[in-house]
């Protein structure tokens, strides 16, 4: 059996951080993943799907992670049922994420934290992932941009939107 979730996105709000009583974290998040195709308008369609983060990676997420922010998870589907207050029998799909990097520099205008940082790393003190390197990118990145000549990563990545956040209003979204 196979049950594996890789997906890149924007979050459509603030990730919220709670504690179960036992005083274990998680962090619920939406993920704004574009698809890769047009609708008849030309316009690209996004898909919303929620994400549940544990323990100290969770603390994380909500420590450095904002609506807008580009985040890349992996996990797994997760389908469970409850009963609302009018006994109804609700069914939830959503990811469980094993790890979220954080795909973009803080001082990007999405939010985000370090480049590349994977919370399965337990660093203690300052920063996250902070190697005491103050290019988030690595060294080579200047190297790469002139090799492409003027060339952006916007010009290859169907999720960027200029380092501008995402503007999507609670409305907006299908839940």
């Amino acid at each position: 059996m196979l049950n594996r979730v890789v997906l890149v996105g924007r979050l459509t709000k603030d990730p919220e951080l709670r504690y179960t009583p036992s005083g274990v974290a998680v962090a619920t998040f939406t993920l704004a993943v574009n698809r890769t195709f047009t609708n008849n308008q030309g316009e690209r369609e996004a898909d919303f799907l929620n994400c549940v983060i544990w323990r100290k990676q969770a603390e994380n997420v909500a420590n450095f992670l904002k609506k807008g922010s580009l985040a890349g998870v992996d996990g797994r589907l997760q389908s469970r049922s409850y009963e609302d207050q009018t006994g109804k029998r609700v069914f939830v799909t959503e990811v469980v994420a094993e790890s979220v990097q954080f795909l973009e520099p803080k001082s990007a205008g999405g939010g985000g934290s370090n480049n590349n940082y994977n919370n399965n790393n337990n660093n203690s003190g300052g920063y996250p992932g902070n190697t005491g390197n103050q290019n988030p990118f690595g060294s080579d990145q200047n190297q790469n941009q002139q090799r492409n000549q003027g060339r952006t990563s916007f010009d290859d990545d169907p999720f960027a939107n200029d380092g501008k956040p995402i503007d999507i209003s609670d409305d907006d979204l299908p839940f």
